[in-house]
């Protein structure tokens, strides 16, 4: 019963933060963020496996503000990127992108806040196991017609790539000033719904 009740409250709290202007205005310099991270920063380590971190903002809104503001920031980075770089946009790997932020979100307001590690580990390996590993590889192999071998090395990228993306999460939450001020934002956000 107070598992949903949390959830109700951590969804409730999440959209309520839309109608706040600096969470508006760091959310978009998120997704600038992410594309910059995701589509000019990458490198392709083979036609089939590229390394970027643009995800890492997708997770922080997630964490910091909830699974809808993260789901929002996730797919309005996606398709701008496309937009910006010339890609064609792909709806399943655009919903990939949501759903990061969106898992990162809802694990982030279930799991214990006792253990700040572990709830920002929990966030970000489930949320790159649903979208990055799962939905985006679907999206892949669907559109554009990857070998599933190639496909499973994102396994352990994203692996690698999300135990960078927890430990520079977890230090900026465990940095007392950069909490203190991400609590004002989302106090802010909630007392002027």
């Amino acid at each position: 019963m107070t598992t949903n009740k949390n959830m109700s409250s951590s969804a409730v709290s999440s959209l309520r933060l839309f109608g706040n202007i600096r969470v508006l205005v760091i959310s978009a310099l998120f997704i600038a963020m992410s594309i910059a991270l995701g589509k000019l920063l990458a490198f392709n380590v083979t036609p089939y496996i590229r390394i970027s971190f643009e995800n890492l903002t997708i997770l922080m809104a997630g964490i910091f503000f909830g699974p809808f503001v993260g789901a929002a920031v996730g797919a309005g980075a996606d398709i701008i990127g496309c937009i910006i770089v010339g890609y064609s946009i792909n709806p399943i790997i655009t919903l990939g992108a949501a759903s990061i932020g969106l898992v990162a979100g809802l694990v982030s307001g279930l799991a214990s806040k006792k253990s700040l590690r572990l709830n920002t580990a929990l966030s970000v390996g489930f949320a790159h196991l649903i979208g990055s590993v799962i939905i985006k590889s679907i999206g892949l192999r669907v559109y554009y017609g990857y070998p599933i071998g190639w496909l499973a090395w994102r396994i352990p990228t994203y692996i690698g790539i999300g135990i960078l993306e927890f430990y520079i999460i977890w230090l900026l939450l465990n940095n007392k000033a950069f909490s203190d001020q991400l609590d004002k934002v989302r106090k802010n956000g909630r007392n002027s719904a």
